[in-house]
């Protein structure tokens, strides 16, 4: 059975006076997958995640399930079941953790609040124990894992992930790894991640999709993208080829 496409980006074009963002993107991201999206710094990454969310308006399409989401302001979309974290975490520091991931629910999600279904999501981001806790009181890990608990609180089909992995050490970057990891399998919940380190998108992702300057240079398995000539003049450099 052929995998239902879950998300299709067509034409996507986004400018900011004489600056074009994104250029003429297109991609489609299936149900169940784990698709990640890297690329240079200023390559246009993070601005196609505010296309997708809402945040800008722009040129093109956005299907999601098949229904045409251009236009729709970001508490619609993220009604439809479209959730995103940021580069810098976004929490609310004069809540405590577990007020946060209140928010995601109250807010976020379509059926209204689920007080024992973000109970269970402050338990799977491991963060149980300090529900009670100011969150500005948390490390960089403890704020991402509430900013993702937040999300899921949502109860998304898709959850956009922008450089969970940045200023952690590798210790750190294992546990998010395999708190994605099982967010994708336990959950179900489709994820699209922007990231940099090529260890992390090929050990996590299906589909792999590099972008310089808003334009697509390649997509597809992650090890072959890796391996495209483009993409190591691009971006990987040759240092990264010849390891």
């Amino acid at each position: 059975m052929a995998e239902r496409v879950l998300l299709r980006a067509s034409n996507l074009t986004k400018r900011f006076g004489a600056l074009v963002a994104v250029n003429n993107l297109s991609f489609q991201v299936k149900e169940g997958e784990i698709f990640g999206i890297a690329g240079p710094n200023g390559a246009g990454k993070s601005t196609v995640y505010n296309l997708l969310t809402g945040v800008y308006p722009f040129e093109g399409r956005v299907e999601f399930e098949g229904r045409e989401i251009a236009g729709l302001p970001p508490h619609k979309i993220a009604h439809m079941g479209i959730a995103r974290t940021f580069q810098v975490p976004q929490i609310f520091a004069s809540l405590t953790v577990g007020e946060c991931v209140d928010v995601g629910s109250r807010f976020g999600c379509p059926g209204g609040y689920d007080r024992a279904y973000t109970s269970e999501m402050l338990d799977f981001v491991s963060l149980t124990d300090q529900k009670d806790r100011p969150t500005e009181q948390l490390n960089l890990l403890g704020k991402k894992r509430l900013m993702i608990g937040a999300s899921l609180a949502t109860k998304p089909k898709i959850l956009m992930l922008d450089e969970p992995m940045a200023g952690s050490n590798f210790k750190e970057i294992q546990q998010l790894m395999d708190l994605i990891k099982k967010i994708n399998q336990d959950l179900g919940i489709t994820i699209i991640i922007i990231e940099h380190f090529m260890k992390v998108l090929t050990e996590l992702t299906k589909t792999l999709l590099i972008i310089e300057t808003g334009t697509e240079i390649c997509c597809g398995d992650p090890v072959e993208v890796t391996a495209n000539p483009k993409v190591i003049q691009c971006y990987l450099g040759d240092a990264y080829a010849e390891n």
